[in-house]
């Protein structure tokens, strides 16, 4: 599955100073950039190996329960990329 199989949210944190990126359906799986196009990329490296360490634990891959978009947060509106 590619990172777009999942919906991903990312938002401009200030106490990190930079975008965080994260698949809602896989808890815990985010990344930190700079940039937005940046904590996409992170993302995908931490997509990569949580699905990694699911199936080394033998645990069920969730299904993506949500459309496959990419939902950008920006001071306060919000973007669909």
């Amino acid at each position: 599955m590619d990172v777009m199989d999942y919906h991903v949210n990312i938002f401009y944190s200030e106490d990190d100073n930079g975008y965080i990126a994260d698949i809602p359906d896989l808890k815990g799986c985010s990344a930190f950039g700079i940039t937005p196009e940046e904590a996409l990329k992170e993302l995908q490296e931490a997509k990569k190996a949580w699905l990694d360490a699911a199936r080394a634990e033998g645990l069920l891959i969730p299904e993506p329960r949500y459309r496959p978009i990419i939902y950008q947060a920006i001071g306060g509106g919000s973007n669909l990329a």
